[in-house]
């Protein structure tokens, strides 16, 4: 398995999201909701300055994409 960055911030992780398809819909606080068609994903992305590895690879999967997939989109 590959071993997660750790100091990515909320916007460099919803950059890749982009890259992989998503479209950023709205934002809540600060929460970013990004959704995807197909396949059909939604993804809540903190916008803060350091995302936790934890919360990272929560947001890989609820992406539907594996961590080597999402080294990639960086």
């Amino acid at each position: 398995m590959a071993k997660l960055p750790t100091d990515l911030s909320g916007r460099q992780v919803r950059a890749a999201l982009e890259r992989a398809g998503f479209v950023f819909r709205r934002q809540s606080g600060s929460h970013m909701i990004l959704r995807r068609d197909m396949p059909p994903a939604r993804v809540v992305v903190p916008d803060h300055k350091q995302i936790r590895p934890g919360t990272l690879r929560r947001i890989i999967a609820d992406a539907r994409l594996t961590v080597e997939q999402f080294l990639a989109l960086l």
